[in-house]
């Protein structure tokens, strides 16, 4: 059975591998922004550890982000 400090570490680990250059070579060809991500796990985790405030403030920061990239993108040049 999985423990608490099971997602820790995956989280830890997923941490490390966005923080990869290739990992995140590959993400930006995908439109994927690496902070962002980080951003987004960041909420995950502190959701997880029951910082809700953090995890809303995390989350808020994330969706708003992507809204306005996706609103940015989608104006003619």
């Amino acid at each position: 059975m999985a423990s608490l400090s099971d997602i820790d570490e995956l989280l830890s680990r997923l941490d490390a591998l966005l923080k990869d250059a290739h990992v995140g070579a590959a993400l930006t060809e995908r439109g994927v922004n690496v902070s962002l991500a980080l951003v987004a796990k960041d909420g995950l985790a502190a959701y997880l550890r029951g910082e809700k405030a953090r995890a809303a403030e995390d989350f808020s920061t994330f969706a708003e982000e992507v809204h306005a990239r996706l609103l940015a993108a989608e104006k003619p040049s």
